[in-house]
């Protein structure tokens, strides 16, 4: 017959004897509540510090100055701090773990008891220790990031004075990781941007919400060429001009920057800035080119990401495209760049900004001129839906030359399903206006 285990149990594992406590083991669990009271305020620190903001910051130099350029200081180099904060905590829990183990095999007699030693130092130390040294202070830190980084500032300064070779050592040999990582990071494709996109596009309530997204998605992915405007739409002056009829000029357009060209629109010679004009308005005469600015000239190919930081880099609005050959084939704008993540903008003196006619859900009147960029987006269609017809073209207008090889006369259907091209106004030169139909 087999002896039923549990008062064996019973009887052996939990049977444990309290010695006498004496001064020094009273005086060791002090230590052990002063080391967690120590780990509560460094773990706490490690959230106080990386939840505050430039607003907590400026609101705390306006009472407390010091303090403020030392938690500044200390944010500088967030690496060698999180692995100082890193450092001290280990250095206090495992300083805590090794004196409570002393003290309870001093305390009580674990001889008899393996399994109740465990509980004991193992699960209720590990408790204490994760409740008291980790979760709550960090729970009152997040609450009270700007008092609690404060108060520990000193501390944690001073601790990153005696870690400083040990933190040193560990943020260099994580450095490669970091490098690594970031590489990796940087190697996602747009294809996965796009894709995570329209994961979480059910998500997104509000339809603007939605296309600025996408626009960033597609932003690197666009030639100036794209969404310049063409130079048949182009305000230009001749350097020769007299200043009475540029004046005119500048009434009739509107514009606040016009390229200025000799003899032929192929050769531009300067941008000329309105606002250089205003001083000299009361004058009959003046030699107005003097005051032109030097163009930024830019292939028809370069991406508008990087046009937007030459923009911002030169301080410049404008800039002239020029072809492979060096003819000008438009200009495109600090507006043109921005309208391709913000949508159209219009001033005061734009009309509705509009290049088409929506007719009903299915039918559009467009212009010819019409960017294919902006026709997708306004139809709602693929960005490279046409990519593999249009050939060099960019219009809608270029896009039906491309496939018909010669001018259309109205009336004339062209296929690309699921559109519909029907030209509405066309001459021996160019085709004006298309009608659109789309078969959902």
């Amino acid at each position: 017959m087999k002896e039923d285990p549990i008062p064996f149990l019973l009887n052996t594992t939990f049977s444990v004897e309290i010695n006498e406590i004496s001064s020094s083991i009273i005086i060791g669990f002090i230590i052990v509540l002063i080391l967690i009271f120590i780990s509560s305020l460094i773990s706490g620190s490690e959230v106080s510090f990386f939840s505050l903001n430039s607003q907590n910051l400026d609101e705390l130099s306006k009472t407390d100055t010091k303090k403020e350029i030392q938690i500044r200081r200390l944010l500088k180099t967030p690496n060698k701090l999180l692995a100082t904060i890193l450092i001290a905590n280990n250095f206090v829990n495992v300083a805590i773990i090794v004196i409570s183990s002393y003290l309870t095999s001093i305390l009580f007699d674990f001889d008899e008891s393996p399994i109740f030693q465990f509980i004991i130092q193992v699960v209720i130390i590990t408790f204490i220790l994760v409740l008291l040294g980790e979760i709550t202070p960090k729970v009152y830190a997040k609450q009270h990031a700007v008092n609690f980084s404060k108060r520990i500032v000193s501390l944690i300064s001073f601790l990153e004075k005696i870690f400083s070779p040990i933190s040193y050592l560990l943020v260099s040999s994580t450095s490669f990781i970091d490098k690594r990582l970031k590489q990796k990071s940087e190697d996602i494709s747009m294809n996965e941007i796009q894709k995570a996109i329209d994961l979480t596009e059910n998500n997104l309530e509000n339809e603007d919400d939605k296309r600025i997204l996408k626009s960033i998605v597609e932003f690197g992915n666009i030639d100036v060429k794209e969404i310049m405007k063409p130079r048949t739409d182009v305000i230009s002056i001749e350097m020769n001009t007299e200043y009475s009829e540029v004046l005119q000029i500048i009434v009739n357009s509107s514009y606040s920057r016009i390229p200025v060209y000799k003899e032929s629109f192929d050769d531009i010679k300067g941008i000329l800035y309105i606002k250089d004009l205003l001083p000299h308005l009361s004058k009959e005469n003046l030699d107005w080119f003097s005051l032109c600015h030097s163009p930024l000239f830019v292939p028809e190919t370069k991406k508008i990401n990087d046009l937007l930081k030459e923009f911002q880099t030169k301080k410049i609005h404008l800039a002239i495209v020029v072809d492979e050959y060096g003819g000008t084939s438009g200009i495109v704008t600090l507006e043109d760049v921005l309208e391709e993540i913000v949508g159209e903008i219009n001033d005061e003196f734009d009309d509705d900004g509009k290049q088409y006619s929506k007719l009903d859900a299915d039918n559009f009147i467009f212009e010819g001129k019409t960017s294919l960029n902006d026709f997708l987006k306004i139809v709602d269609g693929e960005t490279d839906y046409f990519d593999d017809e249009k050939g060099d073209s960019d219009s809608l207008a270029g896009l039906i030359l491309e496939s018909c090889g010669v001018i259309p006369k109205i009336s004339d259907r062209i296929e690309f399903p699921p559109y519909t091209f029907i030209i509405e106004s066309a001459d021996d030169r160019r085709i004006k206006r298309i009608k659109v139909i789309i078969k959902r």
